[in-house]
C-alpha cells in the first residue's frame, strides 16, 4: 500500500465526516478518540484510545501516519512543537493552529495585519473591564476565556461593573480577553482551504444563525449579502489562510455590522460547522478538501451545487431514540440529506444535521427546519 495515512486528533463528528469524505481518495484515516464510543471511533477501523494531552501518546500516534491534522484545536501547542522538531508533519502546524488555540494571540496577529476586528484588550480584573467599557462607550462588554473556549462556552456578556465583579472568568483565575459587543446585523462564516504548496479554494459565504451560542442554522450563501462585501470577506480570509501558514480548512466567523463592515470574530482551523452544507452542497466538501490539503494533493472545486443550501443541527432533546422520526424524515422529504453523528442523545448535544437544497430559499429553509424538529422531537407531525 503507498496510499497515505492521516491521523486526526480528536474522535469527534468532525473527525467522523472527514473519514467518510477520505475513503473515495484511498488513504488510510487513523484516529486519536478519548473514549472507544467517540463518533469517529465508532466507525473508523484504525482508533487509538489516549489522552491528546500526553506528549508519549501523541508521539506513538503520529508514528503511524504519514500527516498530522485535528478534529479540535485543544492539543497543547508545546506538544505540536515537540512532534514537528521530530519531523512529523503537523498540519496545520503549531505556529498557524495557536492562532485558533489562543485568542489573546490571534486578536495581536490580527491587529498587526491590519484585520478589522471589535476593540479589545486583555483585562486582569473587574476593574479593568469597567475601564475598557469607558474606552468603548460603556457596558455591555463581552469576556472570554483566551483559551478552550467553544460552542458559546468561556463566553460571557456583562451588562454593568457589578456584573463583572461576579464574572466567572475572574473567579476561576483565567486569562481573559475583554471585546465590545458589537451592534451587528447578523453573523456571516467565510470558509477557506490552503495547501502547502499555497493553493487555496474559498465557498460561498454564508449566514451562520446562533441560538444560544451554539449554530443552528447556516444559509449557503448569505442571503442579501452584496457581491462587494462577499468578496471583500472572501479575500480576508484567504490573507488571514496565507499570512499565518493555515494548511487546511480555516473558518473565519465574522460579524456584519449595520454600516456594512465586516469583522473578525472567531477562527477555527479545522473543518467547521458552518462548512457542513458543502457535503451535499458543493461539488467539493469542506472535508476532502481538508484531506487533500493536508496530504498537498490538488484541491477540489467549491462552487455550490445549487442555487441555495440551508444547514440545520440537529440537538438532542428528550427522546433518546430518534430513529423512528430519522424515517419519518426520509420517508416525508426524499431530498433530505440527514447525517447522524452516532453519539447518544442528550439535550442540547449536537447528535446530528440535515442539509436541503433548491431552488426556492423559504422552501429549502422550511424543509431543514421541519426535519431538524421533528428528529428533536419538537414537533410531531
Amino acid at each position: 500500500m503507498t496510499f497515505p495515512v492521516v491521523g486526526m486528533i480528536g474522535g469527534g463528528q468532525l473527525a467522523r465526516m472527514t473519514h467518510e469524505a477520505g475513503i473515495p481518495l484511498g488513504i488510510r484515516f487513523r484516529v486519536l478518540s478519548d473514549t472507544p464510543q467517540d463518533a469517529a471511533a465508532r466507525v473508523a477501523r484504525d482508533v487509538v484510545v489516549g489522552d491528546y494531552r500526553d506528549l508519549d501518546t501523541l508521539r506513538g500516534f503520529a508514528r503511524g501516519c504519514d500527516v498530522v491534522t485535528f478534529d479540535h484545536e485543544h492539543v497543547p501547542t508545546e506538544h505540536l512543537r515537540a512532534l514537528e522538531a521530530e519531523g512529523i508533519a503537523v498540519r496545520p502546524g503549531a505556529d498557524a493552529l495557536v492562532h485558533a488555540q489562543d485568542k489573546g494571540v490571534m486578536r495581536a496577529r490580527l491587529d498587526a495585519l491590519g484585520v478589522p476586528c471589535p476593540r479589545h484588550r486583555l483585562v486582569d480584573d473587574p476593574a479593568d473591564v469597567a475601564r475598557f467599557a469607558e474606552e468603548v462607550g460603556g457596558f455591555p462588554v463581552v469576556l472570554k476565556t483566551v483559551r478552550g473556549g467553544y460552542d458559546g462556552k468561556g463566553v460571557w456578556v456583562v451588562r454593568s461593573a457589578g456584573a463583572a465583579e461576579a464574572a466567572e472568568p475572574f473567579r476561576a483565575g483565567v486569562p481573559v480577553l475583554a471585546e465590545e459587543a458589537v451592534d451587528f446585523a447578523r453573523e456571516l462564516a467565510a470558509n477557506v482551504v490552503r495547501s502547502p504548496h499555497g493553493q487555496a479554494v474559498a465557498y460561498p459565504v454564508v449566514e451562520s444563525v446562533q441560538v444560544d451560542g451554539v449554530c443552528d442554522t447556516v444559509i449557503a450563501p448569505a442571503p442579501g449579502l452584496p457581491g462587494e462585501l462577499a468578496g471583500q470577506a472572501q479575500r480576508l480570509a484567504l490573507r488571514i489562510a496565507k499570512e499565518l501558514g493555515v494548511v487546511g480548512h480555516l473558518a473565519v466567523e465574522l460579524f456584519e455590522t449595520r454600516d456594512g463592515r465586516v469583522l473578525v470574530n472567531e477562527l477555527a482551523m479545522r473543518p467547521h460547522n458552518s462548512g457542513h452544507w458543502t457535503q451535499d452542497g458543493a461539488v467539493t466538501s469542506q472535508f476532502a478538501n481538508h484531506v487533500r490539503a493536508v496530504l498537498d494533493l490538488p484541491l477540489g472545486d467549491p462552487r455550490p451545487r445549487a442555487p441555495w443550501t440551508v444547514m440545520t443541527n440537529v440537538l438532542g432533546g428528550d427522546y433518546p431514540d430518534m430513529y423512528p422520526a430519522f424515517l419519518h424524515c426520509m420517508a416525508r422529504d426524499p431530498g433530505l440529506k440527514i447525517h447522524m453523528y452516532g453519539k447518544d442523545v442528550k439535550p442540547g448535544r449536537k447528535v446530528g444535521h440535515v442539509t436541503a437544497y433548491g431552488e426556492d430559499l423559504a422552501e429549502v429553509r422550511a424543509r431543514a427546519r421541519h426535519a431538524a424538529d421533528y428528529l428533536r422531537g419538537a414537533i410531531d407531525e
